[in-house]
């Protein structure tokens, strides 16, 4: 939650200095260098536990769905006689 809030944050502290650049060129290069790539790995690397976490629920969630489905060998084997 609050990483999001930080990041809003740093957005307008960076519109705000490119915005004061002498050119276009110079503020667009700003707002690049300092907001979009910094803040796109910073939000992938603090993401990350979020992203290992939903994965193993998924995984979890498969197993118990294939434990559940598959046919216990020894009920097969009953029945088959």
């Amino acid at each position: 939650m609050y990483l999001y809030l930080v990041a809003i944050a740093w957005i307008y502290v960076v519109l705000l200095m490119s915005m004061t650049e002498v050119s276009l060129i110079a503020g667009v290069m700003t707002f690049l260098l300092y907001c979009v790539f910094p803040l796109g790995i910073i939000l992938y690397v603090m993401a990350t536990p979020m992203r290992r976490r939903r994965r193993q629920a998924q995984e979890k969630s498969l197993r118990t769905t294939t434990l559940a489905n598959e046919v216990d060998p020894t009920k097969a084997n009953d029945e088959s006689t």
